[in-house]
């Protein structure tokens, strides 16, 4: 069986016409087609919804949507199972959710990971193919589009119960595969949270755990008798941010008396994507193998993910301080002074004793789920 694994698609306003012209050729090339049309079966994350209702929800971030002519494109591609676990799919409420779910439908395209409650979300698909039997659980972090035991909403990973369903879907299944909506945006590392949680997965069955989501490619570990990617970028995802948007990886593979997986680097092309070849491709594979190399030195996860915090802190901090970071004066002197204004407004906001406290409102469960719990109410 060959099974192909790519990361998010989004239909922007770049590419839109494209995608709802069904002009696959255009999207992402012949060679990519051709790839694409000789595995037995394909998966994407859909990371948006595709309703022609606006209807935006309430959260911190785009509202992303998709018209539901673009179908024509995302059928194209040959795609033949979506994860909607992810932080977008709820961006337009129970009506983008419930139209997505009909499109997709209508064009027999497969999915997991979102229900009308909790218990359906976290329903995993499952399908067979030369005497295999295959298992895939999706599950997301939790953002603005979780589900609850009474709301509809993406599968939220938690500790227990996802790991325990990863276990019982296992048993049934020749090999299961686990689609991880999470991680650090922008960041090629897993955090040392997150790694613990893939492994985990592994010990509880799963065969591969591909974590998507951070728009960027990172790593890979092997666990134990399982494979762990960390960050595989997007497959079509148009937008304005770093150069790490700008390539990803299609996940290859290959089970025959075992499961074996390659890597097939693509490059985004202004609004479309590419098979990536010669320099280019040996390029995107000896930095993932760079970092592969790194994550296995002791300690190098903590020290990374260090600097990261310490980097992220500030930028936290100036959110809980209220509506200064928004301010038009504040951005221009920020800018101005070599961005040197929001260490020393925060130096003077926070004194030790006053991170110490959100240290321990942040770090105890009860606190935290608390502040969560105000938090929700608040914006309802």
């Amino acid at each position: 069986m060959h099974i192909m694994i790519g990361a998010d698609i989004v239909p922007t306003k770049s590419n839109i016409d494209l995608f709802e012209k069904g002009d696959a050729i255009s999207l992402i090339g012949e060679e990519l087609c051709s790839i694409l049309a000789s595995a037995d079966y394909t998966m994407f994350n859909l990371e948006t919804p595709l309703t022609d209702v606006e209807a935006p929800i309430k959260k911190k971030g785009p509202a992303l949507r998709a018209s539901s002519k673009s179908i024509e494109g995302i059928a194209k591609i040959n795609s033949c199972f979506f994860t909607l676990a992810n932080n977008h799919i709820m961006d337009q409420g129970n009506i983008g959710l419930h139209d997505t779910i009909s499109l997709l439908d209508s064009r027999g395209i497969h999915y997991a990971g979102v229900g009308e409650d909790k218990n359906s979300a976290s329903t995993p698909y499952i399908f067979s193919k030369d005497n295999n039997t295959i298992g895939v659980y999706c599950c997301a972090e939790e953002e603005f589009s979780g589900a609850s035991n009474f709301t509809a909403g993406a599968n939220v990973y938690e500790l227990i119960r996802s790991n325990d369903e990863i276990r019982t879907l296992s048993k049934k299944c020749d090999y299961t595969i686990v689609l991880y909506h999470g991680g650090k945006e922008e960041y090629r590392y897993p955090a040392p949270y997150l790694r613990d949680i893939c492994r985990m997965m592994i010990d509880s069955g799963a065969d591969v755990v591909v974590c998507q989501h951070s728009h960027c490619i990172g790593c890979e570990e092997k666990w134990n008798n399982g494979h762990i990617i960390y960050g595989q970028g997007n497959f079509l995802f148009d937008a304005e941010s770093n150069d790490c948007w700008n390539s990803s990886l299609l996940i290859n593979l290959q089970i025959d008396d075992k499961l074996s997986i390659s890597y097939i680097p693509i490059i985004k092309r202004e609004n479309v994507i590419r098979l990536a070849k010669g320099a280019e491709a040996d390029s995107i594979m000896k930095d993932f193998l760079k970092r592969t190399e790194e994550i296995s030195q002791m300690g190098f996860v903590e020290e990374k993910y260090a600097e990261l915090s310490i980097k992220q802190l500030k930028n936290y901090l100036l959110s809980f301080s209220g509506k200064t970071h928004k301010m038009f004066w504040f951005r221009a002197l920020n800018k101005i002074s070599g961005y040197r204004l929001i260490d020393w407004y925060i130096s003077k906001k926070y004194d030790e004793q006053s991170l110490l406290c959100i240290l321990n409102y942040m770090r105890c469960e009860t606190h935290r789920d608390l502040i969560m719990q105000g938090l929700k109410e608040s914006v309802k």
